[in-house]
């Protein structure tokens, strides 16, 4: 039996969030020699991605899986770690102002 390690890309539909599961793939056969996967998650098996996957954040069913390695050709995707700070530039309309007098 071989196992190898994939880490897979999602993202949800319903709130956009995007993170990466790490998956054991172990790969075999049947006693009438038939080849079969078998994906597991923290030492549980789970079905193959993207079927039945939530989102952690959310919890949509409606997450989708991107092809290995998409995000560490995308860094912009993935979620910083703190908080950003607000932008200190004011807001400016473009509209100018009208002054009515009395």
């Amino acid at each position: 039996m071989e196992e190898e390690f994939r880490s897979l890309p999602f993202e949800c539909r319903g709130c956009w969030h995007v993170w990466e599961a790490d998956y054991l793939v172990r790969h075999g056969e049947d006693r009438h020699g038939n080849e079969h996967e078998t994906w597991m998650l923290a030492g549980s098996p789970v079905a193959p991605p993207p079927s039945g996957t939530d989102c952690p954040r959310c919890g949509c069913q409606q997450a989708i899986v991107f092809p290995a390695g998409y995000l560490s050709r995308h860094p912009e995707l993935r979620t910083q770690a703190g908080p950003v700070a607000p932008d200190a530039t004011p807001l400016l309309s473009p509209v100018p102002k009208r002054f009515f007098g009395l």
